[in-house]
């Protein structure tokens, strides 16, 4: 006997059932109406009201309560008063208008079922959170400096280059040099590479490296994003001092072993020997004038006993007047010590086998003067030719009509007394003011302590 079946009901998990087909996408917002929202909004009387809700909208604030325009002209104040169907006002002092009820009129004509908001996209184009922009321009700009993380990671790599490479982001160079982050990605890409190979072994033509490099002898030109960008990592590479002009320029891509040119870099010398140019001038007792092109070729010059070494080229003038060929070697910086002047004396060798050359260096007794001190001690060691306190107090006893010092105050690790006697004397002593006493020691030769 045949049995009539039931219809069967689906079983979870069965196709056709609504579950299984997902949540139903939510019915897209009703269409603006352009025509009649024209006729509500689109009055030029009332785009200062769409102006002040489009701002709302890109710091996203809600659109509630109310707006106020003051000394509105007359259109506004006549567009504004039609909009909310209000009498209109002539020589009000100020207009205000409740955004709930703007977005409750546009919801309730259909001129925009989705309310203000909508309406005012439709009526000025897109709107774009400002808290938005400002994350993507972030990750922009956080993308541009990551060739940095290469160059900090690289094998190698000095704790000073590393330690720029991490603050450089902080420091806004970068958005400086190049605002837009997609061309800046490429900028600090290009001083990566060109910082990873420095310093150089030996010295090289700047715009050659940059040729080899980076692709364009002009990529370190003067002026260059790029190479203001170089040159600070260089300084950071190197420890070269503050500074400015093109002087202070050539010495610093030099201390990375870039020359802007050999010839430039200078040193000036007395009676030093190791060369026909150097021995001649030695025997007639002539200063020297000695290029980086010179320093460069690799030349090593023996020393038999302690060099002097100055800061102003009138202590050199006055040796070579005074002694000429007799006068013990003497090298003068000529204010900061030249990439020439740190080629030369960091070549030097000493006559003696494995002895260190006995440098001994005076400068001026001022802020300044400490400074070049300090530098010249990065590059080679030397000990104080009358150049501690006690050396300061005795000449400034002596001194009348003394300048006042004035400037930054410097530290002085070969004698940490020096900065606090210069504090407290207060006057400049420049080497000239001790010539006499200089001179004496270039006779005498005496065995410094």
């Amino acid at each position: 006997m045949g049995l009539s079946e039931e219809p069967r009901q689906p079983r979870g998990g069965e196709p056709g059932r609504p579950e299984l087909l997902g949540t139903p996408p939510a019915p897209p917002d009703p269409p603006v109406d352009r025509e009649r929202l024209r006729r509500l909004l689109g009055d030029p009387g009332l785009a200062w009201l769409l102006d002040r809700v489009r701002r709302r909208l890109e710091r996203d604030e809600p659109l509630t309560g109310s707006v106020s325009l003051t000394s509105p002209t007359q259109t506004q104040q006549v567009a504004t008063e039609r909009l909310l169907g209000r009498a209109p006002r002539v020589g009000g002092r100020s207009l205000s208008v409740r955004l709930d009820a703007v977005d409750a009129l546009l919801r309730r004509s259909g001129a925009s079922p989705s309310g203000l908001a909508a309406a005012v996209v439709e009526l000025t184009g897109t709107v774009t959170s400002l808290a938005d922009a400002r994350a993507r321009e972030e990750r922009a700009w956080q993308s541009a400096h990551s060739p940095l993380d290469k160059l900090a990671s690289a094998p190698g790599a000095s704790a000073q280059l590393r330690s720029w490479a991490e603050q450089l982001p902080r420091t806004g160079l970068v958005r400086r040099l190049c605002p837009d982050p997609d061309a800046a990605r490429s900028l600090v890409a290009g001083a990566a590479e060109a910082l990873h190979q420095l310093p150089t072994d030996s010295p090289v033509s700047l715009p050659a490296y940059a040729a080899r490099v980076l692709g364009s002898a002009h990529a370190l030109d003067d002026g260059a994003p790029l190479a203001t960008l170089v040159l600070s990592g260089v300084r950071a590479l190197t420890g070269f001092p503050d500074g400015s002009g093109s002087r202070w320029r050539r010495e610093a891509w030099a201390s990375a072993g870039l020359l802007r040119d050999d010839l430039s870099s200078t040193v000036l010398t007395l009676n030093l020997r190791g060369t026909p140019a150097l021995d001649w001038l030695a025997d007639s007792g002539e200063p020297a004038v000695l290029t980086l092109r010179q320093l460069a070729r690799g030349h090593r010059i023996e020393v038999p006993g302690p060099i002097h070494v100055c800061e102003n080229p009138t202590v050199l003038s006055a040796a070579a007047e005074t002694y000429g060929p007799s006068c013990p070697p003497l090298v003068c910086l000529q204010g900061q010590p030249s990439t020439a002047a740190l080629t030369l004396l960091a070549g030097m060798r000493s006559g003696g086998p494995d002895a260190a050359v006995d440098f001994r260096y005076h400068g001026d007794f001022d802020w300044g003067g400490l400074r070049i001190a300090a530098t010249l001690a990065r590059y080679i060691t030397w000990r104080p030719w009358r150049y501690t306190a006690a050396d300061y107090r005795r000449a400034a006893a002596h001194l009348s009509g003394a300048e006042a010092l004035t400037g930054t105050p410097a530290a002085a690790p070969w004698d940490p007394e020096l900065p606090k006697a210069l504090a407290e004397v207060g006057v400049r002593v420049e080497e000239e003011a001790v010539l006499d006493d200089l001179l004496t020691d270039l006779a005498s030769r005496p065995p410094f302590p």
